[in-house]
């Protein structure tokens, strides 16, 4: 599969005009040797080949899509000033674009007087939305369910903060009753709720947590990390629709645009419904916010240093493709979501396979048949590798029985726990590739047994 390298003509002309703006500083010699620069850039084109080709549709392993052209361009364009978004004065151009980019992410969301910045990554994001809750209700637990993120309990320990694991269902969603029970006690004081768990996709029932919150006290932190840009798709089914609906009725919200908002990583955003929470980042820094009175994105952030080509990325892809119902951005993601239908029901036809449940939104889990479930999970591991020789790439996940016991991969149970094979659908060229990837994971399956 050869790379785009039509639109490298683009970011000549856009160096062009990043050039013009500074034409009236004095003339630098220019010292570079650009035949030094060959060889260790082709040593490291050759070291990279040693990798999945994560950027190809028969990679459907882990929550890997490529940025959009767009995004590289545009990160690439930056790096020649390589601004800092920690303070306007080190990136003011940039800091104001990722405040108009994050706003943009907030209003798709429901929010329009909201605080956020962009950081790292969902764990960054979920840390400091952590951090805020554990301000708000100190030495109070933090809890989020079974099938959440691993990050959430380390977090809480990294914080000092007690963690709660609550209960999922047999579909991987956290369990309202078992939370309920949880909140009698009155220790919980912030409650996470996954809009999309990494493992199977599953969508907490945000709705009935927030009737909890009625009746409780605690905040609700949403880690939309990897769902959250479903809320624009048309084709959800009716309780995960309901879920999103309800999410600007939350506290805070961790999403990430390096997984479905097109971005390169380093690209994570955490949103605050109340803008007052930026008082819990107060600090002074004598050298550093010098030009504005606005707070710099400095001094609501937990991190200082922070990439400006992240923001401007971002800013250019959203403005390619605006975060609207039934644009082209939200059209790809329905069309992940109907390719991951499309594997779902085509296992569920497959007398080998035992998926576990039509996916909420891209992620497709699926036993592989056997007598006892240790077997099954050789099989699973069996036919993982053999795919990975016919360049389809899958990812592997391990569940436990009572997810597991309603779609009876096995007749007997021997082991408390099931590997599975998984599959990240979230690619907009996945629906056309679907019989391609159907019939190389048939090729595998034959060879395993």
């Amino acid at each position: 599969m050869s790379f785009d390298r039509e639109s490298l003509a683009l970011l000549d002309e856009a160096l062009a005009v990043l050039a013009d703006g500074f034409r009236h500083l004095p003339d630098v010699p220019q010292t570079l040797d650009v035949a030094q620069l060959r060889e260790p850039l082709l040593a490291a084109a050759r070291r990279l080949q040693d990798n999945a080709p994560y950027h190809h549709p028969l990679y459907v392993g882990h929550m890997q899509k490529p940025p959009h052209p767009v995004a590289r361009l545009a990160y690439t364009l930056t790096l020649w000033l390589n601004p800092n978004n920690h303070a306007y004065d080190g990136g003011r151009a940039s800091s104001i674009m990722e405040q108009e980019a994050i706003g943009e992410i907030a209003r798709m969301i429901g929010w329009t007087d909201s605080q956020g910045h962009l950081c790292g990554g969902g764990t960054l994001a979920n840390f400091e939305a952590l951090w805020v809750a554990r301000e708000q209700h100190p030495g109070k637990a933090i809890a989020a369910s079974s099938q959440a993120h691993y990050t959430h309990e380390r977090l809480s320990g990294v914080l000092g903060v007690p963690f709660r694991s609550i209960a999922a269902d047999a579909h991987g969603r956290m369990d309202a009753a078992a939370l309920e029970d949880a909140l009698q006690d009155g220790t919980i004081g912030t409650v996470v709720v996954t809009l999309g768990t990494t493992a199977t996709g599953a969508v907490d029932p945000l709705g009935r947590i927030l009737a909890l919150r009625a009746r409780h006290t605690f905040r609700i932190h949403v880690d939309a990390a990897y769902g959250g840009y479903f809320t624009l798709a048309d084709n959800l089914d009716a309780d995960t629709r309901q879920a999103f609906d309800c999410v600007a009725q939350a506290d805070s919200l961790a999403i990430d645009p390096h997984k479905h908002g097109l971005q390169p990583y380093g690209c994570g955003c955490v949103l605050f419904r109340d803008p007052a929470v930026r008082h819990h980042y107060r600090h002074d820094s004598p050298y550093t916010y010098l030009s504005s009175d606005d707070p710099h994105l400095g001094e609501i952030s937990l991190e200082c240093s922070r990439p400006g080509a992240a923001a401007v990325a971002l800013w250019a892809t959203q403005r390619l493709l605006p975060l609207v119902p039934g644009g082209a951005f939200a059209q790809d993601l329905a069309a992940g979501r109907m390719a991951a239908l499309a594997l779902y029901h085509a296992l569920a036809g497959d007398a080998r396979f035992a998926p576990l449940f039509p996916p909420p939104l891209d992620i497709v889990v699926w036993a592989v048949r056997a007598d006892i479930a240790s077997q099954a999970s050789l099989r699973a591991r069996a036919l993982h590798a053999a795919a990975r020789e016919h360049d389809l790439h899958l990812a592997l996940v391990t569940l436990p029985r009572a997810m597991l016991e309603t779609c009876a991969p096995v007749r007997t149970w021997d082991t408390d726990t099931l590997t599975c094979l998984r599959a990240c659908v979230m690619k907009p060229e996945h629906r056309e590739w679907m019989d391609e990837i159907l019939a190389r994971l048939d090729t595998a399956a034959a060879l395993v047994r």
